[in-house]
């Protein structure tokens, strides 16, 4: 290639080029079509029904959402490497067996078996990892895999039986105090906390700088210096650990160690991801639309439910939000070519 030489005197060849304003950057930032449809969503159910406008049910929603928020995080990225994970909510679904097992009929002191059941998940996301990465296979048919060996897994181990009576520091997230005329739970606030964590982890650090330089090339972020194998196990291995921080905080909302827990929750993860605007094939998105998302999907469930819609059919509002999110990110990745 050619280097072109502007001769001294001469104009540059890219002074009629302007830098985009503010607000351009604004408009076309991938979480602004989020927060508008966020925003749209409030102001029909506000007019809807009277109950949706209040501090309570604003609460509500957070805590409604708070488990799938915690899987989206991990999920977001495994997403953003252009990878996905279909196992998230059975191995959540293990973790918290795990731990209320441990915790109440293992003689473990509470925090040992919090602990052992973190571990687990996060055992869990490392074989992921490893199977992606040094095999390699392909990241859906890994984790559809590890779907169903977590699944027989937690009806093995709980024996089909609800794990109850726990002890207090299990159940200790989903215990709430007074802010203003609104309860909040302590694990609303966990599960905020991770968001702003990793938000600022993918945005200032150079671990996230090299997470979206993988989801863009692989192969690329290998010759510029990126150890993309270990990058890759990594990933997944905190996804993993992040399950097993939402399977404490499934228990602290149930108060039981259910093993029919989280059978869907892999696909409203996801759904959250996309309504996000993260793109499935890589290198672009943020958690923090991953958090617009997982609000857009406790939002619509809940205005949905106080209008008396059908549960079925809030799932088939849902699906066709997920087509038109996906739909949308073709286009702009088809403009942008």
């Amino acid at each position: 290639m050619t280097a072109t030489i502007t001769p001294p005197g001469a104009p540059s060849p890219y002074a009629g080029i302007k830098a985009p304003t503010a607000a351009r950057r604004v408009l076309t930032a991938p979480t602004t079509g989020p927060l508008v449809a966020l925003l749209l969503a409030c102001a029909f159910f506000s007019f809807s029904t009277e109950q949706f406008l209040t501090g309570g049910n604003f609460s509500l929603i957070v805590q409604q959402v708070m488990v799938v928020g915690t899987l989206a995080i991990g999920q977001t990225l495994i997403i953003l490497t252009a990878g996905i994970d279909l196992s998230c909510g059975a191995v959540m679904a293990f973790g918290s067996i795990v731990i209320a097992k441990m915790a109440a009929e293992g003689s473990l002191p509470p925090l040992v078996a919090i602990a052992l059941g973190i571990g687990v998940c996060g055992g869990f996301g490392l074989v992921n990892g490893l199977l992606v990465q040094k095999i390699p296979l392909p990241p859906f048919i890994v984790t559809l895999g590890m779907l169903n060996v977590a699944f027989a897994l937690t009806h093995i181990y709980s024996e089909e039986q609800t794990v109850s009576d726990l002890p207090g520091p299990l159940t200790a997230l989903g215990e709430t105090f007074p802010l203003g005329h609104t309860d909040i739970t302590y694990g609303s606030l966990v599960t905020i906390g991770l968001f702003l964590l990793l938000a600022y982890s993918l945005s200032n650090t150079a671990w996230g700088r090299h997470v979206y330089a993988l989801g863009n090339s692989a192969e690329a972020a290998r010759l510029n210096g990126i150890r993309t194998s270990r990058l890759t196990i990594g990933i997944y291995t905190v996804a993993g650990l992040l399950y097993g921080i939402a399977a404490l905080l499934l228990i602290s909302r149930t108060g039981v160690g259910d093993p029919q827990a989280g059978q869907t929750d892999n696909l409203d993860s996801i759904t959250a991801v996309v309504l996000g605007g993260t793109s499935l094939f890589g290198g672009r998105g943020s958690v923090l639309g991953t958090f617009i998302g997982v609000l857009i999907v406790g939002v619509f469930r809940n205005g949905l439910q106080l209008m008396g819609v059908a549960s079925i059919y809030q799932t088939l509002i849902t699906g066709v939000l997920v087509i038109l999110a996906v739909t949308v990110d073709q286009l702009s990745r088809k403009k942008a070519r």
